[in-house]
């Protein structure tokens, strides 16, 4: 039962997923039409995509690069402003999750010979915002985007210029408030002289490239899942237990509840009326409680206005600890840090992420009424 509490506790969006799923399932018993619950290509994709950033990852390319750029940083409010536009932008093509998940332990290492922890703090919330910004950017920063994207045939131009206002607003608004941490002195950490593997960076790299090419349509989804897997297999088994296959099961089991869901006549009538011309409200409101992944996957069946959902769940990112997943890993690690303060951190992390909440919601109310 610890077991149980324990992963309970540490994946309750998938727990609350699974329940759902299950509970539906007496609603409406399963039957041929479960098969066409689950969008393929999303999960294809997303699992491609995984792979090549986790064998990117493992041979320490996204280190190199930091620290190249960090050589150049010479003070505490330089570094917030430099990792803040690394994760912003590397976000856009390696997700959110990733950008946090290399760059915050990152930070945490240089910060181990500045004794700042207010410094500290701030970096890495304005880190997860700017991941989150970053990432609402391309169709394949995040795993809503990527969903949203495939879902209502969006295309490459009509996604950039639906989420660029923001986006560009966000990050201006994240690099003003690198202007509360001090300038004192500060130095990167010392350059690995481990060289990188090419073939392995060369591989990795063609299947991040095929990733971007199924996404955007030019070749078809089975072939980045073939090169994934086939890489895997080749440069290094262990990159397919790197794989988040609990992203996956909660997508699966949102698939399985929203599509019971969407065949119970009162349910579907109550969420297509109250979200007809409110899809960036109430996207954005729910996204609080449960998230902004599961609000996509949720309320993408009752709506036709994809590009308002779309802003509604990427703005819904900001506010609460868990309205995006994202913002929750950079969390947990700080977490796991000798010198956390989580009392600090959260007040912090609040308070900046209403005011994005608050800022790019109203932005994109007015932009919208005009």
């Amino acid at each position: 039962m610890e077991k149980v509490w324990k992963f309970i506790k540490a994946q309750p969006v998938l727990v609350i997923a699974f329940i759902l799923a299950v509970a539906t399932m007496f609603i409406v018993p399963p039957d041929r039409e479960y098969i066409g619950y689950c969008n393929r290509t999303v999960l294809i994709e997303l699992f491609a995509l995984m792979a090549a950033v986790a064998g990117l990852r493992s041979i320490g390319i996204f280190d190199t690069v930091t620290r190249v750029i960090l050589q150049k940083t010479g003070t505490v409010r330089r570094l917030g402003a430099v990792m803040i536009l690394i994760c912003f932008f590397s976000a856009m093509l390696v997700t959110n999750d990733v950008a946090l998940i290399t760059f915050v332990p990152l930070t945490l290492l240089i910060y181990s010979n500045i004794k700042d922890d207010k410094s500290l703090i701030l970096t890495i919330v304005l880190e997860s915002a700017a991941a989150n910004l970053g990432s609402m950017m391309t169709p394949v920063g995040n795993p809503q985007n990527l969903f949203l994207y495939d879902k209502y045939g969006l295309t490459a131009m009509t996604f950039v210029k639906t989420m660029l206002p923001v986006g560009a607003l966000g990050l201006a608004a994240v690099l003003l408030l690198t202007l509360f941490l001090p300038k004192d002195k500060c130095e990167a950490p010392k350059r690995s002289e481990a060289k990188l593997p090419v073939i392995k960076a060369a591989v990795y790299t063609g299947v991040f490239v095929l990733c971007i090419a199924a996404v955007f349509r030019l070749v078809p989804d089975w072939v980045c899942l073939i090169a994934a897997i086939a890489a895997a297999l080749i440069c290094d088994v262990k990159l397919l237990l790197k794989i988040d296959y609990i992203l996956l099961a909660t997508f699966v089991c949102f698939f399985v509840f929203v599509g019971n869901i969407a065949r119970i006549d009162a349910v579907s009538e109550f969420f297509s009326g109250i979200l007809t011309g409110r899809e960036l409200i109430v996207s954005a409101l729910l996204s609080q409680v449960i998230s902004n992944v599961p609000a996509a996957v949720m309320l993408a069946e009752f709506t036709d206005n994809g590009t308002q959902l779309l802003l509604g769940v990427d703005i819904g990112g900001f506010g609460t600890i868990i309205a995006s997943m994202a913002s929750l890993i950079a969390f947990q690690i700080y977490r796991g840090s000798e010198r956390a303060q989580t009392g600090k951190y959260m007040g912090v992390f609040t308070l900046v992420n209403v005011t994005l909440l608050v800022l790019l919601l109203g932005t994109q109310l007015i932009i919208s009424h005009i």
